[in-house]
Parts: C-alpha cells; sequence; structure tokens
C-alpha cells in the first residue's frame, strides 16, 4: 500500500482502501507501532 510519514499520508490511504471513516484513536481499529495519531518519529 505505501508507507506514510504524516498523518495525511495515512487518511489518503485509508480512503483509497475504502477506510475514510476509521477512528484512529480506537485501539480496537488500529494499531499504532512506535507512534500514534500525533506522534511521527524520525
Amino acid at each position: 500500500m505505501g508507507r506514510a510519514h504524516r498523518l495525511a499520508d495515512l487518511i489518503e490511504f485509508m480512503r483509497s482502501a475504502g477506510l475514510g471513516n476509521l477512528d484512529l484513536e480506537d485501539p480496537a481499529s488500529v494499531e499504532w507501532w512506535g507512534g500514534g495519531p500525533e506522534l511521527w518519529p524520525a
């Protein structure tokens, strides 16, 4: 699918996959590794 470097990238990937209404803060919906919706480590 691709690599997201910022939240806008992730939102675009999700929209393209038909997941536009996914709650990014719900742990049942998204598993964050090394970051989160507000933290994008380099």
